[in-house]
């Protein structure tokens, strides 16, 4: 599977990215929580690799508690200073401002010294479509000034966000990949909505999410749907479509002749997905992945 894509905003916003580098002290990388190694993207390390980094784990609260902290440790090995958030409801936010101030504490001090007031930290904040940059800024700067939506793409410009005096923030839009090789980091994006829904068939998307479901929360995912004699792990795309199926006839998705409507089978498993309804959830493990995804980031 490639998927090939780079709208003409998205060129844009990696320029400006890089023209603006000179006034930034930190990056603010944002992440979701259930994939953190799959909403990476390559493209910021090439860009920003010359700038202290905070990267926060968005969506913790939809994420596996333990996972996470897995996570937050394979992140601070690589020298990124890390805080798990939930931007919805404004847990940890709270705390980015301090984090960011650690990162500087050598140059702040620097500046106390020779009898000056420090300035604001000036943070640029980067991440795919749809992480959740824009409730962040909104959340930080405690009014609605970035516009938030449901799907990705919606951040079209740069903007300044001034939060309480102690940061400044540099919203850009979404960049994701010029080309996108990987095919397991591209549905687990898909599952948890980061990417279109177009560009992949959604019972495909659901399909692939189940064989992580079942290897890791089994039980809760038998419970949810009332699945029986559901295997510790399913050997291949089959075993998921059986299951697929199982949830389609458990959730009345059914179609003429009683045969099973597996996009809307689908459409449910990932809705619920994305919503939490199925518990704290992580598709992804630090042991599982490389350092990252499989991308080209040659410019289109």
């Amino acid at each position: 599977m490639t998927i090939q894509w780079f709208p003409g905003h998205m060129t844009r916003a990696k320029r400006q990215i890089e023209e603006k580098l000179k006034l930034i002290d930190v990056v603010i990388e944002l992440l979701d929580a259930r994939i953190p190694q799959s909403s990476r993207n390559p493209m910021i390390d090439e860009i920003t690799s010359s700038k202290p980094r905070l990267i926060l784990l968005n969506k913790a609260d939809l994420a596996d508690g333990d996972m996470t902290a897995e996570w937050s440790k394979y992140f601070r090995d690589k020298g990124h200073a890390t805080l798990a958030i939930d931007a919805n409801s404004g847990t940890g936010v709270k705390d980015i401002a301090g984090k960011a101030k650690e990162l500087l504490q050598e140059k702040i001090q620097r500046q106390i010294d020779k009898g000056m007031k420090p300035r604001p930290v000036r943070a640029l904040i980067v991440g795919i479509p749809n992480v959740g940059k824009s409730t962040l800024i909104n959340r930080i700067a405690g009014r609605n000034i970035a516009i938030t939506g449901d799907r990705p793409g919606v951040t079209k410009g740069q903007q300044w966000i001034k939060s309480g005096g102690e940061l400044e923030l540099l919203d850009t839009p979404g960049i994701l990949w010029p080309r996108f090789e990987d095919p397991i980091a591209g549905f687990r994006l898909a599952a948890t909505g980061a990417i279109k829904e177009d560009l992949l068939h959604i019972d495909e998307v659901a399909c692939f999410v189940l064989r992580d479901l079942v290897k890791h929360y089994g039980p809760v995912l038998a419970e949810r749907y009332g699945l029986t004699d559901l295997p510790a792990e399913l050997a291949d795309m089959q075993a998921a479509i059986d299951v697929l199926e199982q949830i389609g006839r458990r959730r009345g998705c059914l179609s003429g002749g009683g045969h099973v409507d597996f996009d809307k089978a689908a459409g449910i498993l990932l809705r619920e997905l994305r919503a939490g309804k199925l518990g704290r959830m992580t598709l992804e493990a630090p042991d599982e992945v490389g350092d990252t995804p499989g991308t080209k980031s040659t410019e289109a």
